[in-house]
């Protein structure tokens, strides 16, 4: 097969290979983006590999990185662009079922395309256009199948993470697994425990963001890969009430792990302590926390003032979450409802603790937490008017019957 017309951003490229070509070394599209070209999809990153040693590379062009020359990859700038060249190679075992004890560099490319992880993303594409497909990915993309390249056990013990990649493939593209494959995760799940977290999560929120996660959630529970993600041992019901959602794709990584969290049931409370086990920003975790909490106080009713006053913003984003329940948000009231409060932050309040500690004459403690609190729910629940001297009147009442 050969590719009629290149894409924009290979054609950029071509440059490039042309001066390693020059040289006397081979050089070919690969990856991922000769998979979304084949398949009509945008290309995001453009990688090239190479019968070019780094060093080779080195020398030809004038501005490289080294940036992964221990596994073959130097980042070539090129004009206004940057392209990661990597050299063909051989992988010997993988003890931690990651990482390869050693990378050997080899001239051959069939021998590099052998270690891919599918057959879809085992192509390469000459300068020309040319298509080489030596394992049938081709047949594979027109069938939508995902069958790794050779041995499945093989290519799952080298890298673990191929499991998660695959169900992630399985949401984006749609594709089915081959009864091999397929087979193979079954067997192999278990080795996911030896991956860390972090690349899990990577894999797993992308699952959660394609447009086939349905699917792609009943084949994660299928092969029983949830059980050696942090939290999910015994959460099959949940993942599987959360494969029947409305099928709308999740546009923002926090919505889709508030759903998930919602389905499987995890207590407000321990939020934190389950998003701390993967490895979460603060900042993510924070969000998805909040989330959590508004979704649920919104599915019981709609937002009391306070409700809506912890949310803020986050408020419109649980609107839009309660589609995945099959009921309509109502963007347009909370928005109104928002707009309408009398303050949106403590901040706003009249009075601050200064002003209480200068009125009352005390130093600080808890009773000043406690009074700023009583009086920032009064002005919210629309109870007091958000006037300094009402506020201190307000105060002074409510110190009076704390006393008593």
């Amino acid at each position: 097969m050969k590719l009629t017309v290149l894409p924009e951003e290979f054609r950029r490229a071509l440059p490039v290979m042309e001066e390693i070509e020059k040289e006397g070394f081979e050089a070919y599209f690969v990856g991922g983006s000769v998979r979304d070209v084949l398949l009509g999809q945008p290309i995001h990153d453009v990688d090239i590999a190479t019968s070019a040693f780094p060093a080779e590379i080195k020398a030809i062009f004038s501005r490289t990185v080294d940036i992964g020359i221990e596994h073959g990859t130097v980042l070539v700038l090129f004009g206004d662009d940057q392209y990661e060249i990597t050299t063909f190679r051989t992988e010997s075992t993988y003890q931690d079922f990651r990482r390869p004890d050693q990378v050997s560099f080899v001239r051959s490319l069939a021998e590099d395309l052998k270690r891919r992880d599918f057959t879809i993303n085992a192509f390469a594409v000459q300068d020309d256009g040319e298509v080489i497909d030596l394992f049938g990915g081709l047949k594979d993309l027109e069938q939508h199948v995902l069958r790794a390249v050779g041995n499945p056990h093989e290519r799952f013990h080298e890298d673990a993470l191929r499991m998660m990649r695959g169900l992630r493939f399985v949401s984006q593209l749609g594709f089915s697994f081959d009864d091999e494959t397929f087979a193979a995760i079954l067997e192999n799940h278990s080795l996911l425990e030896k991956i860390s977290v972090e690349r899990i999560f990577i894999e797993f929120t992308k699952l959660l963001l394609g447009g086939h996660r349905n699917e792609a959630i009943r084949q994660f529970v299928a092969t029983k890969c949830y059980r050696y993600c942090p939290g999910m041992e015994n959460a099959k019901d949940g993942l599987t009430a959360f494969a029947q959602l409305v099928p709308t794709p999740f546009t923002k990584e926090e919505a889709a792990w508030s759903v998930l969290l919602d389905h499987l049931e995890i207590p407000t409370e321990k939020v934190t302590t389950f998003l701390k086990a993967w490895k979460v920003s603060n900042d993510f975790l924070r969000e998805c926390r909040e989330l959590v909490w508004g979704l649920r106080q919104r599915k019981m009713g709609y937002y009391t003032p306070m409700a809506l006053y912890r949310l803020g913003e986050r408020a419109l984003t649980v609107e839009t979450l309660l589609t995945y329940y099959g009921r309509p948000g109502e963007a347009g009231r909370t928005a109104l409802a928002l707009a309408q409060l009398p303050i949106r932050s403590l901040r706003q309040l009249a009075v601050n603790g200064n002003d209480l500690k200068q009125q009352f004459n005390q130093k600080a403690g808890p009773w000043l937490k406690d009074t700023l609190r009583y009086l920032e729910q009064g002005v919210v629940e629309s109870r007091f008017v958000n006037d300094g001297p009402i506020l201190l009147a307000e105060a002074e009442k409510f110190l009076k019957q704390d006393a008593e």
